[in-house]
């Protein structure tokens, strides 16, 4: 039974935060710059003062215990308000001139970027940006365990302890083979998508889940056995050799038509569509750095025309 006396040292909730995100322990001595020895001991009086297994180890394997599974949101959360409270005592330092690890979903990375990282550059010099390119579930769950620190990703997240921040909307657009009759329309009803071959991406992909709604609302059941790909790059591509069609997202438009293979068309009015946001814990303290930071986001990626940005009562 834990002993209502005990206080857990900062250096024992890092060490068992480090050891829960890498599963290695001497990868997670590295990553707070101490000795493997001095992470072992300090995770061992961590679990010596609560009485609890925090961490399984094995000859072969590190694992968390159960236990272990559900103490880690609360050690990562008091990790967080220790950063926000050093952050505090020293003033006017910002947390946004630093390292901060992005994550950002693979239909969104290759399209704004190029954009995003040099308008950064310019509007934030001193901040330290790691990019880190996966689909929704994994950088939700990383965001969770703390190797991330925000993401940007399609909305909602739907994930406790997760902050939302609206950043802009854009369309799905129609992509077809270059010379299709339906080429260049304008007002297509997605119920035409029933007559269509539509390629999908693969399972976990949060842009498959948004197509398939597209489909439901327009009443369309459709054939799951077609083609599927990895990535959206792949889906335009297959796209051009013939083999079906697809939805984009409009940032990508300039991107996957500048081989000439590819063409596109617009729905009709409300147009089908994803909104995109930035995500991040609740518990960092930092909601208004990561505000600034989706602005600056949204305001370079808006410069293209290809999004909008709505208005957001709070």
């Amino acid at each position: 039974m834990t002993d209502q006396r005990y206080q857990p040292s900062i250096g024992g909730l890092r060490a068992f935060v480090a050891v829960a995100k890498k599963l290695h322990f001497s990868s997670a001595a590295t990553e707070l710059g101490v000795s493997q020895p001095s992470l072992s001991q300090a995770l061992a009086g961590l679990e010596s003062g609560l009485g609890l297994q925090l961490v399984e180890r094995t000859t072969r394997r590190v694992m968390l215990t159960p236990e272990g599974k559900r103490l880690l949101p609360a050690a990562i959360a008091a990790c967080d308000a220790v950063d926000d409270f050093l952050l505090d005592a020293a003033g006017d330092l910002d947390p946004l001139a630093g390292r901060v690890r992005l994550g950002i979903i693979p239909t969104i990375a290759p399209y704004i970027l190029p954009r995003v990282l040099r308008g950064l550059a310019l509007r934030r010099p001193d901040l330290d940006l790691l990019v880190i390119e996966d689909q929704t579930d994994r950088l939700l769950a990383q965001l969770r365990d703390g190797s991330l620190d925000a993401a940007v990703l399609a909305l909602p997240a739907n994930m406790p302890g997760i902050g939302e921040i609206v950043m802009y909307d854009e369309d799905f657009l129609l992509a077809l083979p270059s010379g299709h009759p339906l080429a260049g329309g304008k007002r297509l009803s997605p119920a035409l998508l029933a007559d269509l071959p539509l390629l999908l991406l693969d399972e976990g992909h949060c842009l498959r889940d948004q197509a398939l709604d597209v489909c439901q609302r327009a009443g369309v059941d459709p054939d799951l056995q077609q083609t599927r790909a990895a990535s959206l790059t792949t889906a335009v591509q297959c796209v051009e050799g013939g083999l079906g069609v697809t939805l984009i997202p409009a940032t990508s438009v300039g991107v996957e038509t500048a081989s000439g293979g590819l063409a596109v068309a617009e729905f009709a009015r409300p147009r089908p569509g994803r909104r995109i946001g930035l995500v991040f814990r609740e518990s960092s303290g930092r909601a208004e750095s990561y505000r600034s930071l989706a602005d600056d986001i949204t305001a370079v990626v808006a410069q293209s025309g290809d999004v909008t940005v709505p208005v957001v009562t709070v």
